[in-house]
């Protein structure tokens, strides 16, 4: 009755009937004749179910597609699927439109464009800041609640696929979606601000509770809730993708909550709108504060004073010619490549500083300031405007500003992550990608506004207490021995990261805007990122001198539609989730086994053993389950080219119209490593009879005769 091997094999040296359960129950003592009887024909009906097992006309109905259970499905992968990509000219056109006008307005009256969006932010901080933290809490648990729960061990792909990366590789990518201009910009400057003015009604400034508080502030910022967001989009767009064969679009996973004809018509257009306005401008807020960066280290080479905003501009429009290049001369290994030296690079660059600066203050510091994170979460969750208006002012600035940049950078580092996690558990996925980064986020964090703090006590030369951002990693640099070629380095390290960045972004974009092509078009890719960049020009022409004020109101506010939409993953992804094959497998199992022993002891007491045998409708392990319900049925209905439903044997992977990828030149998919479903009925399974002799699955064997009435369990 359970999902696995029946377990009843004979125990070694079982010759004695007194301690061998699988002789016949007639043979023992003190039975009726009736009850040895009855004993024979469940035996024998047992049996015949047994050498049945391997046989998928045991399990076809004429109403399942394919004639397969929904249980046997081992899952369905994209580039199994016969599919055509095309530019959605709906998604292209609106989401394209609404993002130049802005630009357009923005480069034409920025002071219009300031006055609105300052209206706005104002309005959405008063109204809505309640909503960030809502989602920033609500993600965190719902995704700890399926890692821990039977929906954990569900795998991101087929039954029994190995994961497509080591784990080391894996990890590896995962750290170098968390760092970059992060690490460099805001890992030096925000602990020292925080130390300089610490959130409301916590700490007096520049004392050692500031310290710690601080650091654990941005570990709040940075760490597991951050990760959660962007764990929830990849898992759901994963599982979609690599184990119900949909595209790697946001609107693949509302297919359970939305139907399919609403997710693949207006309402998933409108998701995949909302995912691409939000990356545009979250990645364009990145890409502003690089350019603010590189800006900060050409004053320090050339000793200009300061660059103005146009000089920053004109940094933006050099470092475009070379995205754009990039983007059409193909060569993405060596973006790859550039990728990975990259973070390299930041990590030997944190590395510098902790061996050349205060070591033995951040050996002291980092396990502290971890505790203090841990200690003061919840008391950080609860802040709200409910604290008064000098919190509202702290968390505007701060923490609802950063929950707002990963909502709007979820689907961009959701859909990458998503691509690199195929075959890993739900489970694994979910804790590796919210613990991991985090971890190594707080370690860089620690050492880089360790430093900062403390050659600011110290009083070291250039610090003081109105430093501008930019400027904070470069005067820890300048007072390092022996550094004088380091910042030279730092600017090629941040203009391959605003390179990559806008390159991997727009690729995403073009997935979004092509209907899940995973190799868009070149001038659809050119195009987003020219947009993006653009963006990121009228982000800085609003915010003056400091540009931040820019980039954190047009953050929050368009990212206010993508949190609305985030609630909603987590109730399709939930949704979708209870009617896996495993997931029905699993209750299946637990309605049987819970049964079985049931009904054994109380028939047996000790002495019985679990047997596969049918019953009657309505008593078996799947009573209460429909699993003719489309719900079960419909996602592994497969289609042609043209969307029209096709005949599939999912016992040797063939077409009914005898399609394969070879021939076809038009199919999207990895013709070296298709590899079709097959059902989980085709593997062979060993099967125990009652007599302790082993059945061969796969022999021809008449199908089970209805069982009697009393061998049904009661």
């Amino acid at each position: 009755m359970a999902d696995d091997q029946p377990p009843n094999t004979r125990p070694e040296g079982g010759d004695d009937p007194a301690q061998d359960p699988t002789q016949d129950a007639a043979q023992s003592p003190g039975r009726t004749a009736e009850e040895r009887s009855r004993s024979r024909r469940a035996t024998d009906a047992t049996r015949r179910a047994g050498q049945a097992l391997g046989r998928i006309s045991l399990y076809s109905r004429r109403d399942y597609p394919h004639d397969i259970h929904p249980a046997l499905v081992p899952g369905l992968a994209i580039d199994e699927q016969r599919r055509r990509y095309r530019v959605d000219k709906v998604v292209f056109l609106i989401a394209g439109a609404l993002t130049v006008a802005f630009v357009i307005w923005g480069i034409v009256n920025p002071a219009s464009v300031s006055t609105v969006s300052g209206a706005a932010f104002t309005w959405t901080m008063e109204n809505l800041g309640w909503l960030f933290n809502v989602v920033a809490i609500a993600v965190l648990v719902f995704l700890l609640i399926v890692a821990f729960s039977r929906y954990g061990r569900i795998p991101l792909g087929k039954d029994g696929e190995e994961a497509e990366y080591s784990t080391f590789a894996w990890v590896a990518m995962l750290f170098a979606a968390g760092l970059g201009i992060a690490v460099l910009f805001f890992g030096p400057f925000e602990p020292m601000d925080h130390y300089q003015n610490p959130a409301p009604l916590t700490a007096a400034p520049e004392t050692p509770e500031a310290l710690h508080r601080g650091m654990a502030q941005v570990f709040y910022h940075w760490g597991f809730h951050a990760w959660a967001m962007y764990a929830l989009v990849g898992g759901a767009v994963a599982y979609a993708a690599y184990r119900r064969g949909r595209v790697l679009l946001m609107s693949s996973i509302f297919r359970n909550l939305f139907g399919r004809r609403q997710s693949e018509g207006f309402a998933g257009q409108l998701v995949d709108i909302f995912a691409i306005i939000a990356t545009l401008f979250g990645t364009a807020a990145a890409l502003g504060i690089a350019a603010m960066q590189i800006g900060q280290g050409v004053t320090i080479i050339t000793g200009v004073d300061e660059l103005t905003n146009t000089a920053l501009v004109v940094v933006i429009c050099v470092l475009t010619i070379g995205f754009v290049l990039s983007a059409v001369s193909g060569v993405s290994r060596g973006i790859r490549y550039l990728s990975s030296i990259n973070i390299v690079l930041t990590v030997a660059l944190v590395g510098l500083v902790f061996i050349l600066g205060p070591t033995l203050f951040l050996l002291n510091l980092l396990p502290a300031s971890i505790m203090e994170y841990f200690n003061s979460m919840f008391e950080m969750m609860g802040r709200s405007a409910s604290w008064g208006q000098e919190t509202l002012d702290y968390q505007s600035a701060q923490t609802v500003y950063y929950w707002a940049w990963w909502i709007s950078w979820s689907p961009f580092v959701g859909i990458f992550i998503a691509r690199i996690s195929r075959g890993r558990s739900i489970r694994q996925f979910i804790l590796g990608t919210i613990l991991i980064p985090s971890t190594l986020i707080f370690i860089a964090y620690g050492i880089m506004g360790g430093t900062s703090i403390w050659m600011y006590r110290e009083g070291m030369e250039g610090f003081s207490d109105d430093m501008a951002a930019p400027t904070v990693f470069f005067t820890i640099v300048e007072n390092l021995p022996a550094l004088d070629w380091l910042p030279l380095l730092i600017i090629v390290v941040l203009a391959i990261f605003f390179i990559t960045s806008t390159d991997s972004a727009s690729v995403v974009m073009g997935m979004l805007t092509t209907r899940g092509d995973q190799k868009p078009r070149s001038w659809v890719v050119v195009f987003w990122g020219l947009v993006m960049t653009g963006i990121a020009v009228v982000m800085l022409l609003l915010g003056d001198a400091t540009a931040l004020q820019g980039l954190q109101s047009l953050v929050i506010i368009t990212a206010v539609p993508f949190a609305i939409i985030m609630l909603l993953i987590m109730v399709a992804w939930f949704r979708e989730l209870g009617t896996d094959p495993r997931a029905l497998r699993t209750k299946y199992g637990e309605k049987a086994l819970r049964d079985a022993v049931i009904d054994g002891v109380d028939r047996y007491g000790d002495d019985f053993t679990l047997q596969v045998v049918p019953t009657a409708p309505g008593f078996g392990a799947g009573a209460g389950v429909d699993s003719e319900d489309p719900m079960y049925t419909e996602w592994y209905q497969r289609t042609d080219e043209n969307d029209v439903p096709v005949g599939y044997d999912f016992t040797t992977g063939e077409w009914e119209d005898g399609w394969t990828p070879e021939e076809d030149d038009e199919w999207h998919g990895d013709v070296e490593n298709y590899n079709p479903a097959t059902s989980l009925a085709t593997a062979p399974v060993p099967v125990v009879s009652a007599d302790g002799t082993v059945q061969d699955p796969a022999q021809d064997v008449d199908a089970p005769e209805e069982p009697e009435a009393e061998s049904a369990p009661r």
